[in-house]
């Protein structure tokens, strides 16, 4: 297993070489390290965990023109080089194609351990200090505003209507990242976000102090 890895690790580190810089690997990397961290208190299939969160992020949907089916059919097609078992490649590619936010709307399915804890280290790494960094990272990206006081939150009722979205980088914190703690799947994860959230919330704060002048 350390050997299949480390050879994914470093497929996956070729593939996002030159990422934009909220997406490369070292996001990868911290959500590998942060799935150990909660799986730590589980007995789960870590080869599941390992690969799914390595992959996880392999052919974003938001780079590859909305494309739902790049980033699992990407990761299939390595995995099957590498003679994976076919069981584990349809765990790992069911967890890529739907752990993402986009995705939560609706989605009532039953899902493994093993995808709770990907889902929450990935959610994870889009609040606190460092979700902060990301979120205007992409923003910029996008060539988006950070902020426009005359384009209010908005309240996304499908996953679509979330794709499509274009709003300035601080609505995204009450379109989503705010909303992040309370999805948290298992109790470890909850209780990393209880302190990320509340950074955002002080963020937030300090930001419309000085945006006001204070």
């Amino acid at each position: 297993m350390e050997n299949l890895i480390e050879k994914t690790s470093e497929f996956v580190r070729q593939q996002l070489f030159g990422a934009e810089s909220g997406h490369d690997f070292q996001h990868i990397l911290r959500v590998y390290n942060m799935a150990h961290k909660i799986a730590a208190e589980f007995q789960v299939n870590m080869m599941v965990v390992d690969l799914a969160a390595l992959l996880h992020d392999i052919a974003d949907t938001k780079f590859h023109e909305g494309d739902e089916d790049a980033g699992s059919l990407k990761a299939r097609k390595f995995l099957e080089s590498q003679a994976v078992p076919e069981n584990t490649i349809s765990e790992v590619e069911y967890i890529i194609r739907h752990m993402s936010f986009r995705h939560s709307f609706g989605f009532d399915q039953d899902t493994s351990t093993e995808f709770k804890i990907v889902q929450d280290a990935d959610r994870l790494d889009a609040i606190g200090a460092i979700g902060i960094a990301r979120a205007f990272s992409y923003g910029g990206y996008k060539k988006r505003p950070f902020y426009d006081p005359e384009i209010q939150p908005q309240q996304f009722l499908s996953g679509n209507a979330y794709q499509s979205g274009a709003s300035p980088t601080i609505n995204h914190f009450y379109e989503k990242l705010l909303l992040l703690k309370d999805q948290m799947n298992t109790e470890p994860a909850r209780r990393i976000a209880e302190k990320r959230h509340n950074y955002l919330l002080g963020f937030l704060q300090q930001f419309d102090d000085e945006r006001k002048g204070l």
